[in-house]
C-alpha cells in the first residue's frame, strides 16, 4: 500500500540528485508502511533500520551542497534535518531494545514530515543551486 506518492509538481526541487533521493525515501517510506502491515516485526526493524540510513545520507548530501554553494538558510535547514534525525534514532534505539513499536502513526508521522518539510522548506534549495549551475 503507497503512503506517499511523489509527484513532479508536488515535491520536485529541480536539483535531480535530491530529487532522485526523496523518490527512494519515498519508496522506503512505503517499504515501511507494507512492513508495518504485515505485522513482522523483523521486517519492520530491517525497514526502519535501512529508511534512517537512506535519510541521514540524504540529509548529509543536502547539507554538503547548502556548505559549498554557501546557502543563506542552511544553519535553519539543518535544525530541521537534526530534529528528524533525533526522533527517528531515538525510536530506533527504543524499537530495538522491545520498549517501542513501529505502527501506521510512526509512519504517518514520518509522511506527514516530508510532505511539509520538501515543499515548504527543500523546495527553497531548488532556485539557489540552480542558479550556482546544480542542476
Amino acid at each position: 500500500m503507497s503512503l506517499i506518492t511523489w509527484t513532479k509538481d508536488q515535491f520536485a526541487t529541480n536539483v535531480s540528485k535530491h530529487d532522485q533521493e526523496h523518490q527512494k525515501i519515498f519508496q522506503q517510506v512505503n517499504a515501511l508502511g507494507d512492513a508495518v502491515g504485515s505485522g513482522d516485526r523483523s521486517a519492520v526493524g530491517r525497514q526502519l533500520d535501512t529508511l534512517i540510513t537512506t535519510v541521514a545520507q540524504h540529509f548529509a548530501s543536502e547539507e554538503a551542497n547548502f556548505a559549498r554553494y554557501n546557502y543563506p538558510a542552511a544553519a535553519t535547514h539543518k535544525a530541521e534535518h537534526d530534529k528528524l534525525v533525533a526522533t527517528c534514532l531515538d525510536l530506533q534505539k527504543k524499537f530495538h531494545a522491545g520498549q517501542a513499536e513501529v505502527t501506521g502513526e510512526t509512519a504517518g508521522f514520518v509522511v506527514d514530515w516530508l510532505t511539509n518539510h520538501i515543499p515548504n522548506i527543500d523546495k527553497r534549495y531548488g532556485p539557489f543551486l540552480n542558479e550556482r549551475g546544480v542542476a
